[in-house]
């Protein structure tokens, strides 16, 4: 018989604690030999890939108001889970040559702030925060670029152009020459530095934006990927997790609970836009009911 556990303990579902910082994923629902990789000192790392998400945030009467998305239950990582628009850091994000249609800071001044020594790597972040929110809402950050006749691409030719970066055949840079557009850059705000915790089979090396979207913004998921969506105020969506009602995985919640101390954008704005960005790297232990993830409190 098949063994219906997840292969990736990042798939399985995390139970909250008393303590915000502490979650436990039980016994039964770990990976086969999952809980032995926790104690094996001479486990080899998988090496962790570059990666950027983006919480989705409008202004609502009620408070902010952030976009998750719920993963397929086929996911190879975090199946079923809700989580922020992201994905990996590909070669054209990293290239550099989206710099040029891209508003906000300098390639220079985004390394200074993520701590980086390339500036087209840092760039490359934030190009695929943008670039992975497009592809799997449908919402795109970007303005009309202005510059010349206006292109009727710009308003009609969007779904095409994401059904273009989806099956790689453009780049993001390509698809903002190609619908008159700019890239609004300057309106993220990197806010979270999280790394797959060591015994995972797949690791990600993540940086966390957060960016306003109008009010009236449309989720469109893409259902390859995704299966539905919802905005909720973080506190309720921590609330949710909680009551065991929504799956997430850490650093969501960890995200979440920052961003509920804020009901408006433009005070978390305020508040996180130069605020120091720590790297977090949750650490893996055993527990007695299976395996316990904590979240180092001097990072958090």
């Amino acid at each position: 018989m098949t063994d219906p556990r997840p292969q990736s303990a990042a798939s399985a579902a995390r139970r909250a604690t008393d303590h915000p910082n502490r979650f436990v994923i039980p016994a039964d629902a770990l990976p086969p030999g999952f809980a032995e990789k926790v104690t094996d000192d001479t486990l080899i790392p998988a090496p962790a890939r570059p990666a950027a998400t983006v919480v989705l945030v409008r202004d609502a009467a009620g408070g902010i108001e952030a976009l998750l998305l719920r993963r397929h239950r086929r996911s190879g990582f975090a199946a079923d889970a809700w989580v922020f628009p992201g994905g990996v850091v590909d070669a054209r994000d990293r290239s550099g040559e989206v710099a040029d249609r891209m508003d906000g800071p300098a390639p220079e001044d985004w390394a200074r702030r993520l701590g980086m020594d390339d500036p087209a790597e840092a760039v490359g972040y934030v190009a695929a925060a943008i670039r992975e929110a497009f592809e799997e809402t449908g919402i795109l950050l970007a303005k009309p670029d202005n510059v010349g006749a206006p292109r009727q691409a710009a308003t009609h030719g969007l779904e095409v152009a994401r059904r273009a970066l989806l099956n790689d055949v453009i780049g993001l840079r390509d698809m903002a020459v190609g619908n008159g557009l700019r890239l609004s850059g300057g309106e993220l705000v990197y806010i979270a530095h999280w790394i797959t915790p060591l015994p995972e089979p797949r690791r990600y090396d993540t940086r966390f934006f957060a960016a306003r979207v109008p009010a009236d913004a449309v989720c469109d998921v893409h259902d390859l990927e995704m299966t539905d969506s919802v905005w909720l105020r973080p506190a309720d969506a921590v609330e949710r997790f909680r009551a065991g009602e929504m799956k997430l995985l850490p650093p969501t919640v960890h995200t979440l609970q920052r961003l509920a101390e804020h009901p408006t954008w433009d005070g978390l704005r305020a508040a996180l836009e130069h605020a120091p960005v720590p790297s977090i790297t949750p650490r893996m232990e055993p527990h007695p009911e299976g395996v316990a993830i904590v979240v180092p409190e001097s990072d958090g």
